[in-house]
């Protein structure tokens, strides 16, 4: 649960008198403490915000008791402290309305919600005047303890929540196991202790639950939290089962009695066994009313038997049927978790886990392979199952996600970019299949979103699929590559920019690409300016992008044209920025062109930056320094020679490189000490 609270407002002591906010902060502090039936969850910091609530409240009466003219500092603060208790029983209210498992789930979220408004609390006791205030010594003295007391009071997360929590995800993870013969099954006992725990004791409690959790699913969607609702949803369906399991034994016990009467009669099972069992509702598919083998989630939320819903959708419908809502794609979801829950079911009712037909298709698919389990031991097999159950919900978790960038409204679109950032973050699977489910032309497209938080995951996640290699041509075919030259220029954020910089850097990998992203007339002016305007993460994006474009001749003359060598130079003097290594291969990489070889040599600062880089530079750096010198000295570099030879630490850091150095800074070293011995033997005085 993420409450929306209300805003913190600042009400002008000229707009609002003194007897009027003292009202005000009176009755909303009585309305916090006379706040009855306190949440199981968040019970601790609940009935402990009360408590400092209350000791306000006595303050703020005998101020309004006094008749004396209020200093200007109190009206602020107590106006401070007015937002503060709003905000208070605005998260209360939530924690008493919302569900209580959801509450249970998000703990320490609710917990560190508590901990900033305890800290605005502290703020604004700061500014208040305890020593111009006409009132007790008592509450003088309550108030200056609880000013303390917020001062160092740290987030509160009560620890026996945290292990119900635990329990509470244990049960839900003990749902997921997709081997047979490691099924787990769920403890209904524990289930029910844990329910009790959170307040949980009657059926309709459970009914309660169940409502509260779908208020809650149902606002999430409408933020695109997919995630968040699956999880909640996966919280509905053990609520629903566990409400029938523990308050309906005997009834279990009679259904399953009846059920096996009629099957040793029949010697088999009946077409549908919703004309025998009393099968929960939630188990039963809403289109074929049957119980579900494979239920599986449509675009719109809800779950159907695949058998069912793909009949539904091949006869041309692109509906939803229990909802009217046109689905903006296909893909059908494993609900793995209600799966899971009707396997359970069907094992404690004895009903046969698979069709008829599908069984005898199995069997005699295993007839013809009878070596296949003899050649991979069982836990190899579980590993590969596991591992292809993982990719096809990654495949179908993709496909759902580029159906919203398609489709969704801009909320939704903004929360699919993201989710396909985190998703493409990790794993060269996950990117393939990522592209494969075509996301790579929608996102592409978002790059021109006016929506800064679309635009910004839009090409995040574009820069984490073009790590694998094959993305990058897919993305380079899509006509990416101006889209994100201009969020690079002109971004609506600077981490949208910092990140395009990163995908030419990575897209630029490939030598093709550097000619194609090079001949683009923003490209390298753009990150040159990133270069001078970027944060530290940002400069060295760009850096490191300007370096990999170098790398083509044709590109040297826009990089120096463009207005990089000042700038990279300044960056070998800004210890805070981090990349004189960076900084220092850009312009190695420019010696390579007469007008960066030209432009380098106007610097008067650049020889002596250099000298120090060869004493405490790093062994990459110390390389570069002695490539630039070598470079300026050579072809008319008489006057940087003469500048290296009056520096009084040229010579000596020389010849430590020349004995210490890696193999190539002592061959550069060499190399320079043997071209400055010439300019020497010019004038008659050798290199000592």
């Amino acid at each position: 649960m993420d409450v929306t609270l209300p805003p913190p407002i600042m009400v002008s002591s000229g707009l609002l008198p003194t007897d009027s906010l003292l009202e005000s902060l009176i009755q909303i502090s009585d309305e916090v403490t006379a706040i009855e039936k306190i949440p199981v969850t968040q019970y601790k910091n609940v009935s402990t915000m009360i408590r400092r609530i209350k000791l306000l409240s006595s303050l703020f009466e005998e101020i309004q008791e006094t008749t004396s003219q209020l200093p200007p500092s109190s009206i602020l603060c107590l106006t401070e402290l007015y937002s503060v208790i709003r905000r208070v029983k605005s998260l209360i209210q939530a924690c008493k309305e919302g569900s209580s498992l959801w509450n249970l789930v998000r703990s320490e979220s609710i917990s560190n919600q508590f901990h900033v408004i305890v800290n605005e609390m502290s703020r604004a006791l700061d500014i208040l005047p305890l020593s111009l205030l006409k009132i007790t010594t008592d509450t003088r003295e309550q108030v200056e303890l609880l000013h303390k007391q917020v001062k160092r009071v740290d987030s509160l997360v009560d620890v026996k929540e945290l292990q119900r929590r635990e329990e509470l995800l244990e049960v839900m993870m003990s749902t997921r196991s997709k081997s047979s013969k490691s099924k787990s099954v769920i403890d209904f006992e524990k289930v029910k202790v844990i329910m009790a725990q959170i307040g949980l004791k009657t059926p309709i409690d459970y009914e309660e639950e169940i409502s509260k959790l779908e208020a809650e699913a149902e606002k999430q969607a409408g933020t695109g939290g997919l995630i968040v609702v699956s999880n909640i949803n996966n919280l509905i369906s053990l609520v629903s089962l566990s409400k029938s399991t523990v308050f309906n034994i005997e009834d279990h016990k009679t259904v399953q009695d009846e059920f096996m009467h009629k099957y040793s009669q029949q010697n088999h099972y009946p077409s549908s066994q919703s004309t025998i069992l009393n099968i929960p509702d939630e188990y039963r598919c809403p289109i074929s009313l049957d119980l579900m083998r494979d239920p599986v989630i449509v675009a719109s939320g809800h779950t159907y038997d695949r058998v069912s819903i793909a009949q539904w959708i091949n006869s041309g419908h692109h509906t939803c049927p229990k909802s009217g809502q046109r689905l903006i794609h296909m893909a059908l979801i494993p609900n793995y978790a209600l799966k899971s829950l009707i396997h359970q079911f069907c094992q404690e009712n004895n009903i046969p886990l698979t069709d008829p037909e599908s069984s005898s298709s199995s069997s005699s698919h295993l007839e013809r392979s009878p070596s296949m389990k003899r050649k991979l031991p069982e836990k190899a097999v579980d590993h590969i199952s596991a591992t292809k159950a993982a990719m096809d919900t990654v495949k179908k978790t993709a496909e759902f996600l580029v159906g919203k960038l398609a489709m969704g409204s801009i909320d939704i679109q903004r929360q699919a970019a993201y989710e396909l950032r985190l998703l493409a973050k990790t794993g060269m699977d996950n990117r393939r299949i990522i592209s494969e489910a075509g996301a790579i032309p929608f996102l592409v497209t978002l790059l021109s979103s006016n929506d800064a938080r679309i635009q910004e995951n839009a090409v995040t996640a574009l820069l984490n699929l073009s790590i694998f290699d094959n993305n990058k041509v897919l993305i380079m075919a899509a006509g990416a590559i101006d889209s994100i030259v201009d969020v690079l220029g002109l971004g609506k954020t600077m981490e949208a920019r910092e990140n395009a910089a990163a995908a030419i850097f990575s897209l630029s990998l490939i030598d093709d690409y550097k000619v194609v992203i090079g001949s683009r007339p923003k490209a390298i002016p753009s990150l040159v300016g990133l270069l001078r305007d970027g944060t530290t993460a940002g400069k060295r994006d760009a850096a490191t992008a300007l370096f990999n474009l170098a790398v083509y001749s044709a590109n040297k003359v826009n990089v120096v044209v463009s207005g990089a060598v000042p700038l990279l130079i300044d960056l070998l003097m800004d210890d805070k920025a981090g990349i004189t290594d960076d900084a220092l291969a850009v312009l190695s990489l420019l010696l390579g062109c007469s007008e960066g070889l030209k432009e380098i040599r106007k610097s008067k600062v650049l020889v002596p930056i250099l000298i120090d880089l060869l004493r405490f530079g790093s062994p990459k750096g110390k390389e570069n320094s002695l490539t630039l010198l070598l470079g300026l000295c050579k072809d008319g570099g008489d006057e940087v020679a003469r500048r290296l030879l009056m520096n009084p630490r040229g010579i000596p850091s020389l010849k430590s490189l020349a004995a210490d150095g890696s193999m190539k800074a002592q061959r550069k070293a060499d190399a320079l000490l043997r071209l400055l011995n010439r300019c020497c033997s010019q004038s008659s005085k050798p290199v000592e």
